[in-house]
C-alpha cells in the first residue's frame, strides 16, 4: 500500500517513520505502507491488530518494545521467523534504513543502512521514541521497575549513551550476582565487575536525575488542559552514594546479604520516580485513573518539548487507545498539542471522532480484522 496522505500546514518533525514493512510480524503476513511526515492515527475495533503495528515501530528503537516480548513471541502464529523494515526523516534530513528481526539462531538482530547495529545507543541517536499504552494506565500507581524503565526511555531521548550504560549495568549485576550465589568467582574477579557496575550506575544515576529535574521544570509550563506534574527521585539517599568508589566498596561489604537475599540490596535499581499533582500536592498514585492518564500524556508532551530544545528533533510519540480516560477537552489539547510540536505520532483508537482536531492534519488509517490484519486509507 502506496497512497500518500495529505499535504500538511504544520511545520515537518524533525524525526518521522516514512516506509514500513513487516513479514510475518504478529497478526501481519505482510505490510507496506509509505507515508508523510504527520502524525498517524489508526482506527479499528479491538483485537484488529492496532497495537501490533505500533510494537513494529517501537522495535525500531533501544530496548524490546513496547510489550517487551521476547524476539520469538513475534512471529505470526504457525512461523519461524519476522522482520519489520522503516525508513526513517532523521532530523539532519538524511535518510536512514533501520531493519530488526529473527535470525536463524532465532535471535533479534537489528541493521541500520544494512549493517548490524553495533549497540543500543546507534539506535538512541536515530529514534527518540515515547510512548504510553494501556498497561501504563497504572503506571504512577504500580511497581517501581515500570516507572524506572519509563524513565530510562525518556533519558534516551535526551542522552543517547545511557541505553547502554543501562544494558552493561544490568548485564554485569545479574553476572555478579549470579557468582555470589554460585561461589564460582575469585575476589579479584568480583571486585572488577563491582568497580564496572559502580561507574555506570552513578553515571544512570546522574543521567536520570537530570532527567527527573529538567522534566520538572517543562512540565510547570503545561497548558491548562492538563494537569502540571511534579517529578522526583525517591530513596536516592539510601541507594546511591555519590561516588563510584563508595558504592563499590559497599557492595564488596554486602556480597554475603546480597547471595542471601537473591539480589542487590543497593543501586540505581533501587530509586523510584515519584510524581505529584502540583495543584493538589499529592501523589499521582491517589488520584482517579483519568487523572493519572492526563499526568501521563502531560508528561510525556513536556519531554517531547525538551527533546526538541535540547536536540533540535522532536521525538517519535506512539499512545495506543490514548483517548481512554481522557475527556473530550483533553483529547483535543494533546491533538492540538501534538499538531504544534510537529510531531509525528502514532495514536490509535476505536473511535475516529476521538481525534477529530487533528483530522486535517493527520493520516487517517483503518485496521481490518480478518485472517491477518491489514490496512486502508481512510
Amino acid at each position: 500500500m502506496t497512497e500518500q496522505g495529505a499535504s500538511l500546514p504544520v511545520s515537518a518533525p524533525s524525526l518521522a517513520v516514512r516506509t514500513v514493512r513487516l513479514s510475518e510480524f504478529r497478526s501481519y503476513p505482510s505490510l507496506d505502507i509509505d507515508l508523510e511526515s504527520s502524525p498517524v492515527v489508526l482506527i479499528g475495533p479491538n483485537g484488529a491488530g492496532k497495537t501490533n503495528l505500533l510494537e513494529a515501530i517501537s522495535l525500531l528503537g533501544p530496548g524490546r518494545g513496547l510489550r517487551r516480548a521476547r524476539p520469538a513471541d513475534l512471529c505470526r502464529e504457525g512461523r519461524a521467523s519476522w522482520s519489520v523494515f522503516a525508513r526513517i526523516q532523521t532530523g539532519a534530513g538524511t535518510p536512514v534504513e533501520i531493519g530488526t528481526g529473527l535470525d536463524a539462531a532465532r535471535r533479534r538482530i537489528v541493521k541500520v543502512d544494512g549493517k548490524a547495529a553495533r549497540s543500543q545507543a546507534d539506535l538512541a541517536r536515530l529514534m527518540a521514541l515515547s510512548w504510553l499504552t494501556p498497561d501504563m494506565d497504572g503506571l504512577l500507581a504500580e511497581s517501581t521497575s515500570a516507572r524506572r524503565r519509563f524513565l530510562d526511555r525518556l533519558v534516551f531521548g535526551l542522552d543517547p549513551d545511557h541505553a547502554q550504560r543501562v544494558q552493561h549495568y544490568e548485564q554485569n549485576m545479574r553476572e555478579r550476582l549470579r557468582l555470589l550465589i554460585h561461589g564460582t568467582a575469585d575476589t579479584g574477579w568480583l571486585d572488577a565487575l563491582e568497580d564496572q557496575m559502580a561507574a555506570s550506575a552513578v553515571a544512570i544515576h546522574s543521567a536520570r536525575s537530570r532527567t527527573a529535574t529538567a522534566l520538572d521544570e517543562a512540565c510547570a509550563q503545561t497548558g491548562p488542559s492538563f494537569p502540571i506534574a511534579r517529578l522526583t527521585m525517591q530513596g536516592a539517599a539510601h541507594a546511591m552514594p555519590e561516588d563510584a568508589s563508595t558504592l563499590a566498596t559497599i557492595w564488596r561489604e554486602s556480597r554475603p546479604m546480597d547471595a542471601q537475599a537473591g539480589m542487590t540490596l543497593r543501586g540505581p535499581h533501587k530509586v523510584d520516580l515519584a510524581v505529584r499533582f502540583a495543584e493538589k500536592n499529592r501523589l499521582a498514585q491517589d488520584g482517579s485513573t483519568g487523572e493519572q492518564k492526563a499526568l501521563l500524556v502531560a508528561v510525556l508532551l513536556a519531554h517531547a518539548r525538551l527533546v526538541r530544545q535540547y536536540s533540535g528533533r522532536t521525538p517519535l510519540l506512539i499512545l495506543d487507545e490514548v483517548a481512554a480516560h481522557l475527556d473530550d477537552a483533553r483529547r483535543q489539547a494533546m491533538g492540538q498539542e501534538i499538531l504544534s510540536l510537529g510531531a509525528q505520532a502514532w495514536l490509535s483508537g476505536t473511535d475516529a471522532a476521538d481525534f477529530s482536531t487533528m483530522r486535517d492534519h493527520a493520516q487517517f488509517l483503518s485496521v481490518l480484522p480478518g485472517d491477518g490484519s491489514q490496512v486502508a486509507w481512510g
